[in-house]
């Protein structure tokens, strides 16, 4: 994809709102396709391996987050980034998820913390086709991965955020949502003062002919599309009836916290069951992912986000 693209793409992006211009305007904190590229492409590279947990090449990973963590001014939240879980098989090896922080501005509302997720594991192999057995996991998910990583890049640059924020990337999604289990058992043991859980899972590629831009799992559950919407200025999040059809709300890594805290706790994605033919196959790749699409959904949730963690009550419940 030629650089002048990506800048044509980036104009587009931060000329989408009036709300979206305040926060994508600033060359220093806006997200550009070249950025979000760059993270897929290591995540779901063939050196790594198709990522599955406990092996070299999901490390390699976890490694590379926490760089991107540390270099962005995001602080681990326990003693270190990687927090071991401890519900994973040992004979398959070590499997952590990478969870940062930073802590809220405001003196009260800093007790009370969004978690924003999504899981950086993958399956490893899958059926080849030709000589290719590796699944790389591109849409599933180092696409979620990568917006998780450009908030805590975001929020770590101008911490603009009153309440605190743990950034929170799980492994072994693919074996159970162990990751998510995991944290999220570990926190309410800790009693943590949870507002809700944001998750965002394969966002790659853009949905067709609707009239949002990402469907939300849970969708009834909450008002957390009419409070996403209303900060983005425009349907951001909407219902996809297939996602109750296949009950994605229970199957991805915002349910464990759903389970322990029964706070506000859902999912956003693009994967609509009719426009990615590549799930856990070998051919989702970086390659077919729409770079330019995930810049501007990125740059779309950071006013969301920034109205969720600045917003002087708790605006989201549930039904």
């Amino acid at each position: 994809m030629k650089k002048t693209f990506y800048f044509l793409g980036f104009l587009a992006i931060v000329s989408c709102s009036s709300r979206a211009q305040e926060v994508t305007v600033d060359n220093k904190t806006a997200t550009t396709a070249a950025e979000v590229e760059k993270i897929v492409a290591f995540l779901a590279s063939d050196d790594l391996q198709g990522r599955m947990s406990g092996t070299e090449g999901i490390a390699e990973a976890a490694t590379f987050i926490e760089n991107n963590f540390k270099s962005n001014g995001v602080k681990p939240y326990f003693s270190s980034y990687k927090d071991t879980l401890t519900n994973f098989d040992a004979s398959k090896g070590v499997a952590y998820n990478i969870v940062g922080y930073i802590e809220g501005t405001d003196p009260k509302l800093k007790n009370e913390v969004i978690i924003l997720g999504a899981h950086y594991d993958h399956i490893g192999s899958a059926k080849a086709d030709g000589d290719d057995v590796i699944a790389n996991g591109a849409n599933d998910n180092a696409s979620g991965t990568s917006a998780v990583m450009e908030f805590a890049r975001y929020f770590g640059k101008t911490k603009a955020n009153k309440r605190s924020i743990i950034f929170a990337l799980f492994s072994a999604e693919e074996m159970g949502l162990l990751g998510s289990k995991h944290l999220a058992k570990k926190l309410k043991k800790e009693n943590l003062n949870l507002y809700a859980m944001l998750n965002f899972e394969m966002i790659g590629i853009p949905m067709q002919n609707k009239d949002y831009l990402t469907y939300l799992t849970g969708f009834n559950e909450s008002n957390l599309a009419k409070i996403s919407n209303n900060y983005a200025g425009e349907n951001i999040a909407g219902f996809l009836p297939k996602a109750g059809e296949f009950r994605l709300f229970m199957r991805s890594d915002n349910y464990p916290f759903h389970q322990e805290f029964n706070v506000p706790s859902q999912t956003y994605s693009t994967f609509d069951f009719t426009n990615f033919e590549h799930y856990h196959k070998v051919g989702d790749e970086p390659s077919v992912m729409d770079f330019n699409h995930m810049a501007s959904l990125i740059n779309k949730f950071v006013p969301v986000i920034k109205g969720i963690v600045n917003s002087d009550t708790k605006e989201i419940k549930y039904n």
